[in-house]
């Protein structure tokens, strides 16, 4: 519904974290830890509550694009995958 895209982004970013090629924002970002790649999580998350007062629905949009990307990104260098967010998330609708 929408959100498939995001097992797409999810491949790239670890095609990203193993081939680290230079340039990549990707490779950049997850290189200077996980500490700085949730801080990035934190900042979006901030950006997007911001956007939502404000009520602009295409920068909502843009906002939680990039609080998914990084938050991906936070997943991937903490090594927890889409799937065992899944699990949790379909336990928690018994």
């Amino acid at each position: 519904m929408g959100f498939s895209v995001l097992d797409e982004v999810y491949s790239i970013i670890l095609d990203r974290l193993e081939s680290k090629p230079q340039g990549s924002y990707t490779w950049e970002t997850a290189s200077r830890g996980v500490d700085h790649v949730a801080r990035k999580v934190g900042e979006e998350a901030v950006e997007l509550v911001v956007e939502a007062v404000k009520g602009d629905r295409d920068r909502i949009a843009e906002e939680a694009a990039d609080l998914l990307y990084h938050l991906l990104l936070l997943l991937a260098v903490t090594g927890v995958t889409p799937d065992m967010v899944e699990e949790v998330l379909r336990g928690r609708m018994k």
